[in-house]
């Protein structure tokens, strides 16, 4: 109550601090002090508050973008990192079978732009990376690659791309 605040207030900043961390609060909570039990700033970047308005002419553009590069060019990987330095295992796998195969291709790291993460789970319609495109479809994630090269679906998919010696 009153009595509370005025002593704490007298009490240098240091010892208000181990007040509440004494839980003096935790008891005499009122309703306009709110804490959180972990700092936000630090969070993983999934639960941060997600932009609004500003930010969806962002993620057009960027959807945008996507698409144009989907449609130009004869393969697309989404992925996270890049091909030299994957920053995952299933997208390190796609890189090693797309290599295999000696094709060029158009990657986008996933991780650098958060709209492009986002925009490209909206493309496809599909919620995981790695992405890859070719002749403008959405082919599969890691799962559906590695079964296709199995098969010899991908090479057959791959052949016209495939980088002349």
């Amino acid at each position: 109550g009153p009595m509370l605040s005025r002593t704490l207030r007298k009490l240098p900043v240091v010892a208000r601090r181990t007040a509440f961390a004494a839980g003096v609060w935790a008891q005499r909570s009122t309703a306009g002090l709110r804490f959180y039990s972990v700092d936000t700033t630090e969070s993983h970047s999934d639960f941060s508050p997600k932009p609004k308005a500003a930010a969806a002419s962002q993620l057009e553009n960027a959807i945008a973008e996507m698409k144009k590069d989907i449609a130009e060019n004869p393969i697309v990987l989404f992925m996270k990192g890049q091909p030299k330095a994957p920053q995952c295992g299933f997208s390190m796998r796609v890189v090693q079978t797309l290599a295999r195969h000696q094709v060029r291709y158009v990657a986008y790291d996933v991780l650098s732009d958060p709209f492009v993460r986002a925009g490209v789970k909206q493309i496809a319609d599909w919620p995981t990376i790695p992405q890859l495109y070719v002749d403008g479809e959405f082919v599969g994630g890691c799962d559906i690659i590695t079964d296709m090269d199995q098969s010899g679906e991908l090479a057959a998919l791959l052949e016209p791309h495939k980088v002349k010696a």
